[in-house]
């Protein structure tokens, strides 16, 4: 026998049709479910609601006995609850979903066979139906009751036979329903064909397994409906459905249904029309498989299909289309501003509205008219001030709103400002301003002050904020100018070199009232002189009292009254003083301990001649050793 499976699975189509036409020229029977439009339900068994079990089927429907409990081997009960073996079988609710709805329990025999048969009558010959019903394994796979497995699997095959059960119209194995971690119901069905003259047919259902601890079976909704073409019914464009602006209305459109042939050879139709879905009316005279709709109210349609007009009276041999909904769409409120919006420019934005989930925002820069800037948002993004303009338009119909709503946006400019670098005067201060009035400030120094008073080098910010809440952060570079330090002064013969122990952008002085560029002096007569070392910008003078001792390095004791005596130039008077003047052979020659002493080159009267001579001069501890040159 061919097997049944679940609507859920997601077997090709294709394998269905292949196995449809193989087995429909020997049993005339359709494995599976209706590929096609369904007509109403004919037959429908949901075993009713209730708290108490029962009532028990029918004669000559089972040959199992009814019980009113646990039902055991061979044994079946109708209830609404299913929980008799606890731990064991799953404590659940129908399919259906009624308010305590019942099904059909069914604790499998020990011999396979026949449970389940039902005459279901009202058909109509050579007509397609489609049986289809919803099984539960009910013992839970989590439990150990029945093994690891969850004992024996349900196995259930499925029969339907002509009104004299001498002829089987088709057949199918649900195949192994082996137990599951939840419960789970799922539906099986099988698409059969009467034959001529035949009205009833004969539902079996027979149990492939045997019993034992598993094959407990749970049944509900069992349903017979007729089973016709697929038949797509659309407009013009395609479409299933249609939404209209009410200010479009009164419009028509052309509905046609698209039979595919695969069950009718022929078809008759009959158009209804609906206000809400549910209840139908034929429309008069509406007999083919076009239909000009009028497009004014909110309508559902639909067609009736038979394979002959006699067939269509007969909801039993009739199938229906797909429902085409018309639906007339009222012209949406214009958008609720979200508010007009300031910003500042540095901080973009934009400007916003509010409308429902089914209508969308377009946005233009004129209340009637003007450029489209942007589609489809409630948000409009902008960095340009101005008023901007909301338009609402439905999505399903592109209905628009008879007004815009005008959302304006300004943006503001921040305070202009730039950046310094300062320096002052070591062991000064100096005053740093913001550079702008009527605003606030905050300093990174924690003042809020339009100008701060500082003393240390370094980087300075504010936060300048105006009167419309935009802030900019100037920064000032301040840097500190070093007062000129002097180390000591270099004296070489009738040079002076000033050093200082920083540098900078000094000048050197060696009275106070002339300055120049270098720290070299030259050319200098011995004496006191005062040093000056004064800081371009003002920024500090450093001074300091220094003798040049100048020691000649020749004379010339001719009688010209020029160089002729050797004497020092610079000595401070206020040091010890002595000098001592040698031959090459250190024989002492002149000595004296007079600031003012000249030596005429004489050793007791008598000329020495030219040559080299050392003195040794000693002031106030510091010796000073050399050699002067006389000469003739």
């Amino acid at each position: 026998m061919w097997q049944i499976f679940p609507k859920e699975s997601e077997l090709n189509s294709l394998f269905f049709l292949v196995l449809f036409g193989l087995f429909f020229q020997e049993s005339n029977a359709q494995l599976g479910f209706c590929n096609g439009n369904y007509g109403d339900a004919i037959f429908t068994e949901t075993f009713g609601t209730g708290v108490s079990n029962g009532p028990a089927l029918p004669a000559g429907i089972t040959t199992y006995p009814y019980v009113d409990s646990a039902p055991a081997d061979g044994e079946y009960t109708i209830s609404s609850q299913t929980n008799y073996y606890q731990g064991v079988w799953f404590d659940t609710t129908d399919h259906t979903g009624d308010t305590n709805g019942k099904l059909l329990i069914v604790n499998a025999s020990h011999t396979p066979g026949e449970f389940f048969r039902r005459t279901v009558s009202g058909l109509c010959e050579n007509s397609s139906y489609e049986f289809s019903s919803w099984i539960m394994n009910l013992v839970s796979g989590t439990s150990t009751g029945c093994g690891l497995q969850g004992g024996i699997p349900v196995n259930l095959k499925f029969e339907v036979w002509d009104n004299t059960n001498t002829r089987l119209l088709a057949t199918g194995d649900t195949g192994d329903i082996f137990a599951k971690a939840s419960p789970t119901w799922e539906q099986y069905a099988l698409v059969f064909q009467t034959l001529p003259g035949q009205t009833s047919v004969i539902l079996k259902m027979l149990n492939n397994g045997r019993g034992g601890c598993g094959n407990d079976v749970g049944i509900d909704d069992i349903v017979f409906k007729s089973c016709g073409d697929t038949i797509l019914l659309t407009d013009s464009t395609n479409s299933t459905s249609i939404a209209v602006c009410e200010n479009q209305a009164p419009i028509t459109t052309t509905l046609t249904a698209h039979p595919d042939f695969s069950v009718f050879k022929t078809h008759a139709y009959q158009w209804q029309e609906s206000a809400d879905g549910a209840n139908w009316n034929d429309l008069i005279g509406e007999t083919t498989p076009i239909f000009i709709a009028p497009l004014n109210t909110a309508t559902f349609y639909r067609v009736k299909v038979a394979e002959d007009a006699i067939n269509l009276a007969n909801s039993s041999c009739s199938v229906f289309t797909n429902v085409f909904h018309v639906a007339i769409v009222g012209i949406p409120d214009e958008p609720i501003s979200q508010g007009d919006v300031e910003l500042c420019v540095d901080n973009p934005g934009g400007v916003q509205v509010w409308v429902p989930n089914d209508v969308l925002v377009n946005w233009y820069d004129a209340p009637t008219g003007g450029n489209l800037l942007a589609e489809d948002s409630a948000l409009y993004p902008t960095t340009i001030s101005g008023t901007y303009y909301a338009e609402a338009v439905s999505k399903t119909t592109n209905c628009i709103s008879n007004t815009r709503t005008a959302v304006s946006i300004v943006y503001f400019d921040l305070p202009v400002l730039e950046g310094e670098s300062l320096t002052f005067c070591e062991g000064q201060s100096i005053s740093l301003s913001a550079g702008v009035t009527n605003a606030s400030y905050l300093w990174n120094t924690g003042e809020t002050t339009k100008e701060i008073v500082v003393a240390s080098p370094g980087t300075y910010t504010v936060v300048i904020t105006n009167g419309n809440g935009c802030s900019t952060t100037k920064t000032i570079q301040l840097s500190q100018i070093d007062n000129p330090i002097i180390d000591k002064v270099v004296s070489d013969y009738r040079n002076l070199t000033i050093l200082t122990l920083n540098s900078g952008d000094f000048e050197y002085s060696l009275d106070g009232l002339i300055y120049q560029e270098t720290p070299f002096f030259e050319n200098l007569r011995g004496g006191v002189y005062n040093i000056f070392v004064r800081e371009k910008t003002g920024c500090g003078v450093a001074q300091l009292h220094f003798v040049h001792q100048v020691v000649p390095r020749f004379f010339t004791p001719n009688g010209d009254n020029r160089n002729d005596v050797f004497q020092l130039e610079g000595i401070d008077p206020s040091q010890e003083f002595s000098i001592e003047i040698y031959d090459r052979s250190s024989k002492l020659l002149f000595q004296s301990k007079d600031l003012n002493f000249q030596w005429d080159g004489a050793y007791k009267g008598k000329a020495l001649p030219a040559s080299t001579y050392w003195y040794r001069i000693q002031v106030r501890g510091s010796i000073i050793i050399g050699h002067v040159t006389l000469l003739r």
